[in-house]
């Protein structure tokens, strides 16, 4: 048996940049001998170990075949007999179709393999010549037989923001998209491929692509993605923001029930969903709060339940910003963060802090007190955090609310 690393750990070391997962081919091996050395299966559609003492992912080497549409649609063929270069056939794209051999061939559970172990690559499809190129290119006709591909290429032109999609391979995406092999892309790899994407170094490069291959339309049709679009996510990814953040730039402009019916049918995590809705419902607020008095900046606040998820507001207020220099500064949003202040984030957080600074509890316990319900101290906490707003924004100090002497 011989050993390979493949795919990605591969490319990132010949582009220079930090690898962070590596994948494993073995041939000319069985499951039952790699079971005899310790390693753990973990595939159930595909035959893949978990190394015993590293736990990294080590596959045999595999053809497939399609027997249908969609991701599942796959009859996988795995033995001793398949080839490296079979393997590495059946992979996307050519960057990601290079392996390095391992000099040493050691399989005892103790073994773990590292770069300095490495003696040769195997490149039967360019790969290392579309690197220096800066290409994503197809490595087969086969690459049409799995839909997820479309959204691989598209989220690695969000990565290596500097290479271009090969002529023949868009052309090969809207092939697929108009034979409705997109249509057969399950909830959960749409969803993950297009988070992975949105974490990207330019996230716009994804949806440009994939506007350009039609499949923008037939996953998001809700997304209208235009220059505008493309200054929030990417100042988004400038300032280094999380996931939900950037899923909320993304879908801000959509109404209420369209960005009900995305989060649905994407099956939305719960936090980006919850996100979204605040900026989608609120974003226009945010911006015309220098407007506001006391009163107006405290139902804003409560409305956004930011005295509950004060983080999550502070989130709230950076999407608002990314928004502002897209839609606001147009062009100016590539000059640097510096030429786009925002200062509704400054203040509104400003504000917040003086209408925490009201004790709650203390309110409550005399409201108990003099008799009032719910609903009585409510009104009663309320008014003292417009009281503490207004001192603020009238340039006071935030008083919290004492006790009062009797």
């Amino acid at each position: 048996m011989q050993i390979y690393l493949v795919g990605g750990a591969v490319r990132d070391a010949l582009l220079g940049l930090p690898v962070q997962d590596r994948d494993w081919v073995v041939v000319g091996s069985t499951p039952e001998e790699l079971i005899a050395l310790g390693y753990l299966p973990v595939g159930k559609d595909f035959p893949v170990f978990l190394h015993p003492d590293s736990r990294e992912e080590y596959a045999l080497a595999r053809t497939e075949r399609k027997t249908a549409r969609g991701y599942h649609g796959f009859k996988v063929h795995a033995a001793p007999n398949v080839t490296l270069e079979e393997d590495l056939a059946r992979r996307d794209i050519t960057i990601n179709s290079i392996a390095a051999h391992v000099r040493k061939q050691d399989f005892s559970s103790t073994f773990g393999c590292d770069f300095e172990g490495f003696e040769a690559l195997t490149d039967p499809f360019n790969g290392q010549a579309d690197l220096k190129a800066k290409v994503l290119r197809h490595v087969t006709d086969a690459f049409r037989e799995d839909p997820v591909r479309i959204l691989r290429v598209a989220r690695f032109a969000a990565r290596f923001a500097d290479f271009s999609v090969a002529p023949e391979t868009m052309q090969l995406m809207q092939t697929m998209v108009d034979d409705g092999e997109a249509d057969a892309l399950v909830a959960e790899r749409v969803w993950r491929e297009l988070a992975r994407g949105l974490m990207e170094k330019k996230p716009s490069r994804m949806f440009e692509v994939l506007r350009a291959c039609g499949a923008l339309q037939k996953l998001l049709p809700e997304i209208k993605f235009g220059s505008d679009s493309n200054l929030i996510l990417n100042t988004a990814a400038q300032l280094d923001a999380p996931l939900p953040v950037r899923f909320a730039c993304l879908t801000h402009d959509l109404g209420a029930e369209l960005l009900k019916g995305v989060c649905e049918r994407l099956r939305v995590p719960v936090d980006c969903k919850e996100m979204a809705d605040v900026v989608a419902r609120e974003h226009g607020n945010i911006h015309r709060s220098a407007e506001f008095d006391a009163a107006a900046l405290t139902r804003l606040l409560e409305r956004c339940d930011a005295f509950r998820k004060p983080q999550r507001f502070a989130d709230v207020l950076l999407v608002c910003e990314c928004i502002f220099r897209g839609e606001e500064r147009g062009p100016l949003g590539s000059l640097g963060l510096e030429d786009s202040a925002y200062p509704q984030r400054t203040r509104l957080l400003g504000v917040l802090t003086a209408a925490q600074s009201v004790v709650t509890h203390l309110i409550a316990e005399q409201a108990q007190r003099d008799g009032h319900d719910g609903k009585k101290i409510g009104e009663l906490i309320h008014a003292a955090r417009v009281r503490a707003v207004e001192g603020f924004s009238q340039g006071m100090h935030p008083v919290a609310y004492r006790k009062p002497h009797r």
